[in-house]
């Protein structure tokens, strides 16, 4: 009996541009991977900038996209000559700005870089809103007031995700969520402030280097499932250049990383959360009401679908753990007892099960950057230990472990502390939540709320973008928070872990002496 030939117009590609990795999942109308491919890269700091080059962009698409067409034709033996519609996602935010004839102005400003403080407080206080050092219009403020030559040359500015979708469709639009992260969302929760554009130019209506309004720079606004394009022949080329792939395919608006974490946890409804760990992390709470209000650790964003959404972004997550699990692979590999990667997450990760952080005497900061969540500007990644403690393993790694979600954690303190935002549920997702347990029970002390992993947890950003692809072709006129209960996660597997009072209390005494020892990282970057 011969296999069915499997028919591309019912798959959705999804491709994530994440800080580390390039990710792209073919998914089947119940979401379930029919292929995936990655294609590993790391930003650089050029001239005090975080940047990727436009060339590493361009590679890591097609090397992502290639490995997925390798896998499709070894699982199904089928060529990738189209599918039903794709959807691109990429680490939010940040700034790309463009001329009349797409060229890139300046290098790529990644979310990582913290040089608009002035701007974001500026901003901020203009608007009565949080607006982050990484939003798009933040790097534009700094850019005008800071006098750089390539202002007066703007015709667009958009982010790492818009630009991708701007080649491969020739549209300039961003999915709403992604846009929240640009400027804020006006009161229709579907298209920019018009108040706040007009009071931008306002700002900076003394700036003779600036022929433009703002709102003729911005990208346009969607919703997911709306229409956003399709891939043009040279945007199939650019995928592929192989010349396999057809175009025609429909283009789903584009998402950042946000969005596309709360579709993979299905946290889009009102009172849900959700948890994406990986370079960075953060938070979502999706609000019953728009939150209007100045919490200056708190950005106001939004869902795919446009409901409101509080955001504790935190710079750094994983990085600095993964450097020293390196280390520790590293003399496995010198004493001739190499360990895989994954076993030796579990076994080092395990290790900080044991004891507490209250007798570990040892405390760990992961920053690699600056984070505005903690008023830092640089980071420097630095463990220090009481010298009376035993110093262990399980003592060391407990540090790391909690580390992860210790600035994200403190963001969540004070948005309930200022606020009656309530959670019914957290759901988690990103490679570090692979090993069970530990770190998922971590993550509920931290939030004091019980957190939910499923099954799909480490398929991450790409799968999320993926399900927006889908949803576009197969929404049936339901809302996307019904179309992921009743398509993708009816009967999903997940577990459930909740913390003991016992587990909640030492994060929080642990979470005190974190924030209370941050002058320590202020000293390692003026020294250091």
């Amino acid at each position: 009996m011969s296999t069915p030939t499997l028919d591309l117009t019912r798959t959705a590609l999804g491709i994530e541009l994440g800080s580390t990795r390039i990710k792209a999942v073919l998914t089947n109308p119940s979401g379930t991977v029919l292929a995936t491919g990655g294609h590993d890269w790391e930003n650089s700091l050029v001239e005090g900038i975080w940047t990727y080059s436009l060339e590493e962009i361009v590679a890591g698409l097609q090397g992502a996209y290639a490995a997925l067409a390798t896998d499709l034709r070894a699982r199904h033996g089928v060529e990738l000559t189209s599918t039903g519609a794709i959807g691109v996602s990429a680490m939010m935010h940040g700034y790309i700005p463009l001329d009349a004839d797409g060229n890139l102005l300046t290098r790529f400003r990644t979310w990582r870089n913290t040089m608009t403080a002035s701007s974001s407080r500026t901003l901020s206080q203009r608007f009565g809103l949080n607006i982050p050092q990484r939003w798009t219009v933040s790097h534009l403020h700094h850019a005008v007031t800071g006098h750089e030559a390539h202002v007066p040359s703007i015709d667009r500015v958009t982010t790492l995700a818009g630009y991708v979708h701007w080649r491969l469709t020739g549209r300039h639009v961003l999915g709403v969520g992604e846009a929240s992260g640009v400027f804020p969302i006006g009161p229709d929760n579907r298209s920019f402030d018009t108040t706040m554009l007009e009071a931008f130019d306002d700002l900076i209506a003394a700036e003779p280097a600036v022929t433009w309004s703002l709102r003729d720079v911005l990208p346009d606004v969607a919703l997911a499932g709306q229409e956003a394009g399709t891939l043009t022949a040279e945007g199939a080329a650019l995928l592929d250049p192989t010349g396999v792939l057809h175009p025609g395919v429909p283009l789903c608006p584009p998402e950042g990383d946000a969005g596309t974490g709360m579709v993979a946890t299905n946290a889009v409804r009102p009172r849900t959360g959700n948890v994406s760990a990986g370079t960075s992390a953060f938070a979502m709470i999706v609000l019953e009401e728009p939150l209007r209000t100045l919490i200056e650790e708190i950005d106001l964003v939004a869902t795919p679908s446009g409901a409101p959404v509080a955001m504790a972004h935190a710079n750094t997550c994983t990085s600095d753990l993964n450097a020293w699990v390196e280390v520790f692979s590293q003399f496995a590999q010198v004493i001739g007892a190499p360990v895989e990667r994954g076993a030796l997450f579990d076994i080092l990760l395990g290790a900080a099960a044991e004891g507490s952080m209250d007798e570990a005497g040892v405390m760990s900061y992961n920053f690699l950057s600056g984070d505005a969540l903690v008023g830092l500007s640089e980071g420097r990644p630095l463990t220090v230990r009481r010298p009376e403690a035993r110093f262990s393993l399980a003592g060391l790694m407990r540090s790391h472990l909690f580390a992860l979600f210790a600035a994200m954690a403190h963001g969540v303190r004070i948005l309930r502390g200022a606020t009656n935002v309530r959670i019914d549920s957290m759901h988690a997702h990103g490679g570090i939540f692979t090993t069970p347990g530990i770190p998922q029970r971590t993550l509920a002390a931290a939030f004091d709320t019980p957190v939910s992993v499923a099954a799909t947890a480490s398929e991450g950003g790409a799968w999320g973008m993926a399900l927006l692809a889908g949803y576009r072709l197969w929404s049936q006129g339901r809302s996307l928070e019904d179309y992921l209960d009743e398509a993708v996660f009816a009967g999903a597997q997940e577990v459930t872990i909740e913390a003991t009072p016992e587990e909640v209390a030492e994060y929080a005494r642990y979470l005190d002496r974190f924030v209370g020892g941050l002058p320590l990282q202020r000293t390692a970057v003026e020294v250091c």
